[in-house]
């Protein structure tokens, strides 16, 4: 295989490989399908809550009425995290990105977890819990402590995304605003191998406990490439500014050979599921926060993107999940640097189903350590290895 060879076939990003089993979630790009464990992800947005989904997740069924009560008392019970972690996030300088802080954090989330490191699915299934609840508090804790606020603790009556929003604001949110935003949680779940997911199990095949497992995840999640579209999305509503500006901006970006953001997936060949869901929601909370101009900017820019593509590249273009995510998540008057770090306090759910299923699940019909080969391509000195010359020669 010369380099050319190698260059075409290898150094694809693994796109179109499978590397591993797994029974946690199916994306069917063509058919516009995502599903969690058997459920559309319709189903589950529209009637089930982000702790049911967790428990879905990590159990691998829906919980009966009772288990999830016992569930969600289990996971808020987890929520309030070690003093010394607030102390750390106070020495912090404040201009620090959150992800950042997010992923330096959350290991010590270990200290309030006895059986962190220990074998055994059971104890693996504790410290996910510890993490899914920790996430949360870390990451609203975080954005008080740098705009020179106090952390609110955590209100154990509240659902997981009621909590967040309390411990964010410090005041609790309307049941819409909660409803929306733990709709939100369901939707970012999970999503098969993306890079976050194949890093967390990469790091997990290696026997690393949890925690080292989901920081890892964490970092990958901060790249520009994976975390941050629907940042980039608020961006560009925020440059356009008003509906009369989208057709200009439509044309530089396409005479340009540049993205629209949030038009476009790497899997999904139809609109984005999510993106159906969360339009609405978009909507809806834009009246209840009296300005309804990112809902308006979104709704025409996907229009007018849609046609524009269709009649000048000759193909259609669809929506992502990050399209309508930044408008719903703006107008709940959440920052932008936040939404990658909503992104990770989801998505910790299904890392650590991941993490669980590499490790235990489905452990045996595979080797236990990932090690990918590579082809080496380097021609430094012809066919034959180079001879070391000394540094006085050289």
């Amino acid at each position: 295989m010369n380099e050319n060879e190698c260059t075409s076939v290898i150094n694809t990003g693994l796109r179109g490989v499978d590397v591993a089993s797994s029974k946690i979630c199916d994306v069917r790009g063509k058919e516009g399908k995502l599903i969690y464990r058997g459920y559309l992800i319709q189903d589950l947005a529209e009637r089930a809550s982000f702790e049911e989904i967790c428990f879905l997740l990590l159990y691998e069924r829906l919980p009966s009425k009772e288990e999830l009560g016992d569930f969600t008392q289990s996971l808020a019970g987890k929520r309030k995290v070690h003093d010394s972690v607030y102390d750390l996030m106070g020495t912090l300088p404040r201009d620090m990105n959150p992800m950042d802080v997010l992923q330096a954090v959350t290991p010590m989330l270990i200290q309030t977890d006895a059986n962190a490191g220990r074998e055994g699915m059971e104890n693996t299934l504790y410290s996910a819990e510890n993490l899914i609840a920790g996430m949360a508090t870390i990451t609203a804790a975080w954005d008080r402590i740098r705009n020179g606020k106090k952390p609110v603790e955590p209100d154990t009556s509240l659902s997981h995304a009621a909590n967040f929003l309390y411990m964010l604001n410090g005041e609790k949110p309307n049941d819409e605003a909660a409803h929306f935003f733990d709709t939100g949680l369901v939707l970012h779940a999970e999503h098969s191998f993306n890079a976050s997911t194949f890093t967390a199990r990469q790091v997990a095949s290696t026997k690393a406990h949890i925690y080292a497992a989901i920081s890892a995840a964490i970092g990958s999640l901060s790249g520009a490439l994976h975390g941050g579209a629907n940042v980039r999305v608020m961006k560009m509503l925020k440059e356009i500014g008003s509906v009369e500006k989208i057709d200009g901006y439509i044309n530089d970006i396409l005479d340009s050979g540049g993205l629209i953001m949030g038009l476009g997936h790497a899997v999904y060949q139809t609109d984005d599921p999510r993106a159906t869901i969360l339009a609405p929601m978009s909507k809806r909370m834009g009246e209840l926060s009296g300005d309804t101009t990112w809902y308006e900017l979104t709704k025409a820019l996907e229009i007018k993107g849609k046609a524009a593509f269709k009649e000048r590249k000759q193909r259609e273009i669809y929506c992502n999940v990050d399209f309508y995510s930044a408008s719903l998540f703006y107008s709940m008057g959440i920052t932008t640097d936040l939404f990658t770090p909503l992104f990770a306090v989801s998505r910790v759910s299904g890392w650590t189903a991941h993490v669980i299923e590499e490790q235990y699940a489905m452990a045996a019909p595979k080797p236990s350590l990932y090690r990918p080969g590579a082809a080496y391509v380097g021609d430094y000195c012809g066919p034959d290895e180079c001879s070391y010359t000394e540094i006085d020669e050289r």
